[in-house]
């Protein structure tokens, strides 16, 4: 943080910000950590309620202060800036990366601008926030690592924002595996089912184009199930066979067109023809833990009927555990050492205080939702960096991603052959 962000007081409403002055008995004002966000569609809006929200559920060592959006568009960004709560609208990041008092940039833009922004905000001494996938490109990945590293050497911090991690249910899990609960791990099925893009008269837009977002659902949703099973299982992914497919080659151009820079625009040229789409629609693959299990990936955005149904099941020697985000508060467990006769899956409600970040939220049984993971998020990353430590998961976290996809890449380019990921 800045001196002059150390030196500001944190608004607390005990400090009394209508002008009272603060009581005496209350505590010293915490030092500012002081946010600018790039971009200020969907991921910007999901990032924006973050960052206003965490400092007022959960007791955090710095206090965030929102102080410039960054969009393309002077208007546009002066008026999301209004509505999510930003002190100021930029129209070039740049600029807001030179600003002295920036502690922390925050990337919700597509993958295409990430390396660049990335690298540019660490190397001026700024904590970076990144929106998965890390990048287009392994060597994108690569050049973000490196310079996160770099900056690491300085104190400055990084994190990708792979949000399902902070789940209490998939953190639960995790901790569960750890605790040695289901065993040696035979098997992961891992699935992330859309169905968004399976009318052919949805328009063209970013996500549609490679140059703009890297793949499909590759990268848009296979990034999550990739990540969740290293996360999950503790292991990586030695190798995969795979396949790609797009069912829908050109699509109708939008009737709203506009730049890159905000992260979640469309593109067109005004509602007349069709524009190619280069991504895939939907993957498939197969792949080996490098503790032996076998794993099963599906990620589609043409599945009908499923919303965001992202599931991980992972059997083990000694039982299993399965994960729906549709049901998004509740694990199922198998427990392999009960009688044949009453054995079954367990249906653990994961809505208790002493389940992972719930106790700053509700009684038990009032379930959390979809942004809570991007508080969470937050939560995690200031106080990793209040601690001088590096949060998770990490850029290298986002780089063996990275390497994940482009192995997926490969083998469907080869009709499917095995191609192993380095480390």
């Amino acid at each position: 943080m800045s001196s002059s962000n150390n030196a500001r007081d944190n608004g607390d409403e005990r400090a009394g910000t209508t002008g009272n002055p603060r009581r005496a008995d209350a505590p010293p004002a915490r030092p500012t950590l002081t946010v600018g966000i790039v971009g200020h569609a969907f991921m910007g809006n999901a990032h924006s309620h973050a960052w206003r929200t965490a400092p007022r559920f959960f007791d955090l060592p710095l206090r965030p202060e929102r102080a410039v959006l960054v969009g393309r568009d002077a208007y546009r960004a002066s008026q999301a800036a209004r509505r999510l709560g930003w002190a100021a609208a930029e129209t070039d990041w740049r600029r807001m990366i030179e600003r002295d008092d920036i502690d922390l940039v925050d990337i919700c833009t597509p993958g295409d601008t990430h390396a660049e922004i990335a690298v540019a905000a660490l190397d001026a001494g700024k904590h970076v926030l990144c929106e998965k996938p890390l990048a287009n490109s392994v060597a994108e990945a690569e050049a973000m690592a490196e310079a996160a590293a770099r900056a690491a050497a300085r104190g400055i911090r990084s994190m990708v924002g792979f949000t399902y991690r902070r789940v209490p249910a998939v953190v639960l899990a995790h901790r569960m595996i750890a605790e040695g609960r289901i065993g040696r791990i035979h098997h992961v099925r891992a699935q992330y089912l859309q169905d968004w893009l399976a009318d052919p008269d949805v328009p063209m837009s970013w996500r549609l184009e490679k140059d703009r977002a890297g793949s499909g659902a590759l990268g848009d949703i296979g990034a999550h199930i990739v990540d969740l099973t290293r996360y999950i299982t503790g292991e990586e992914l030695t190798g995969v066979s795979a396949l790609l497919q797009t069912f829908v080659r050109e699509r109708p151009l939008p009737a709203t067109a506009s730049g890159p820079a905000t992260g979640g625009s469309l593109t067109g040229t005004g509602g007349d023809g069709t524009g190619e789409v280069t991504v895939d629609d939907a993957t498939v693959f197969i792949g080996r833990l490098e503790g032996g299990a076998l794993a099963t990936f599906e990620a589609t955005r043409f599945a009908l009927g499923r919303k965001n149904a992202l599931r991980i099941e992972i059997n083990g020697s000694l039982g299993s555990l399965a994960f729906d985000f549709e049901d998004m508060n509740v694990l199922q467990f198998f427990d392999g050492s009960e009688p044949a006769a009453t054995a079954g899956f367990r249906r653990i409600l994961v809505t208790e205080p002493e389940h992972p970040y719930v106790s700053a939220w509700w009684p038990a049984g009032h379930g959390l939702g979809y942004e809570h993971g991007f508080t969470h998020q937050v939560v995690d990353l200031i106080e990793a960096i209040a601690a001088d430590e590096d949060p998770v998961p990490s850029f290298a976290d986002g780089l063996q991603v990275q390497r994940v996809l482009d192995a997926v890449e490969r083998s469907a380019a080869a009709d499917g052959s095995w191609t192993r990921i380095p480390r």
